[in-house]
């Protein structure tokens, strides 16, 4: 794949980017560098190779949920600077 002046500017236009004539050579360099070091990986052997989902071996351990109460009703309500024996007591956001 070649990397021409054409592809960075659509490139620097899709990514709300200006470049200078110098700079775009030098981004056009570096893109083609990067393309050609891609490139290389079509130049593998990978017969036989499973596809990888994760680079290591580590898999996510979830513990199981489990419903504890840590804080009762009353305590929670001890704090607030308005509330009945059930409820947070909170001033009218929406009027009718």
């Amino acid at each position: 794949m070649d990397v021409t002046p054409q592809l960075i500017d659509q490139l620097a236009h899709l990514s709300r980017l200006y470049f200078t004539d110098e700079e775009k050579a030098s981004v056009q360099q570096d893109l083609q560098k990067m393309v050609a070091f891609v490139e290389q990986l079509n130049e593998v052997d990978t017969t036989g190779v499973e596809p990888l989902l994760h680079m290591g071996g580590a898999v996510n351990v979830l513990r199981e949920d489990e419903v504890v109460q840590t804080i009762t009703r009353e305590e929670a309500l001890s704090n607030a600077p308005g509330a009945n024996d059930q409820y947070f007591s909170v001033p009218t956001v929406i009027k009718k």
